[in-house]
């Protein structure tokens, strides 16, 4: 495992911490990746809830660049605590996921990680960082407020069973459905992806990079990821990419729809794609994300079954 600057004692500063180092490698390694695995385990079983997101375990397993940091925490040799930092971009603040392992928790290592979770950001040209806390957490919201930080954002997960009646799919007149074909599709589809979410923090950023490791993950299934074309012209008209984790859930990966067909109706029909796509499957949950201040979505969803299932927070200093 490299580092751009050696571990180091912060017990100075924050005495509760103990013998607490942290470094900020570059790249974690396999040993790194898997001390990562095994605290995201220990966390989960003792929260009931995963406490890295996708975008952050992905992050964790590449190279970090002027964009991202990864911060880690050890005790002796033991890997206690980690957080992934996307540093500040056009004019989107730091954000930021961390996690303390169950036995180290209330010793001072969480304070600790956020402090150097907020010098990361202000070495990143932003003051401002904000943190997502997964499954909002009874002990995560006491952390937050502890420290100044509040709620600014909501993102709801809903669910719905796929063992119940689905109304029937009704492909739009003049409009195709067909399976996203890697290499051909990546250009057209990262430009659509980026105007459809363009006022969208995490989405709309997404570049080749983020697309290629996703096409590498295990899960990826062409057959899932549902492109809705225009007859007409050729163009793309929107895409709904599923996702299936395993045990009989699946989910709405991301629906989008290019902005010169927006206000078509055509976000039904493809959300409907692709359900129906993993009940062909043999799935018997679906769930998504989606932000709780979007209210055309969560009425969209809601009438389509879905039902608020959980809830991630984010928050930032008051």
């Amino acid at each position: 495992m490299s580092s751009d600057e050696p571990g180091r004692s912060v017990s100075a500063d924050h005495p509760t911490a103990g013998d607490a180092r942290v470094s900020r490698p570059t790249h974690l390694g396999a040993d790194g990746l898997a001390a990562v695995d095994r605290l995201v385990v220990a966390a989960t079983a003792t929260d009931a809830v995963a406490p890295l997101s996708e975008h952050a375990l992905l992050h964790l397993r590449a190279e970090t660049g002027e964009d991202a940091a990864h911060l880690l925490v050890h005790r002796g040799d033991d890997l206690v605590a980690v957080a992934h930092v996307d540093l500040a971009h056009d004019g989107e603040p730091a954000s930021a996921e961390l996690v303390v392992h169950p036995d180290h928790r209330r010793q001072g290592v969480g304070t600790l990680l956020l402090h150097e979770v907020e010098a990361a950001a202000r070495s990143g040209s932003g003051d401002d960082v904000r943190v997502w806390a997964h499954g909002d957490i009874a002990a995560a919201r006491r952390f937050a407020a502890d420290r100044g930080y509040q709620v600014v954002r909501e993102l709801w997960q809903m669910a719905r069973p796929l063992t119940e009646p689905l109304p029937a799919l009704v492909v739009p007149d003049g409009f195709r459905l067909r399976a996203f074909e890697p290499g051909a599709d990546d250009d057209r589809w990262l430009a659509v992806n980026a105007a459809a979410f363009a006022h969208h923090p995490e989405q709309g950023a997404w570049t080749a990079t983020d697309l290629d490791q996703r096409i590498a993950a295990p899960w990826f299934d062409p057959a899932g990821f549902l492109l809705l074309v225009d007859e007409s012209t050729g163009q793309l008209a929107g895409f709904h990419w599923t996702k299936e984790h395993g045990g009989g859930v699946g989910e709405v990966y991301v629906v989008g729809v290019a902005p010169a067909y927006q206000g078509r109706g055509l976000a039904k029909p493809l959300t409907l794609a692709g359900l129906h796509h993993l009940r062909a499957r043999g799935l018997s949950t679906v769930i998504l994300y989606v932000d709780g201040d979007n209210a055309a979505a969560v009425r969209t969803y809601s009438g389509l079954g879905f039902d608020r299932s959980a809830l991630d927070v984010q928050y930032a200093r008051g």
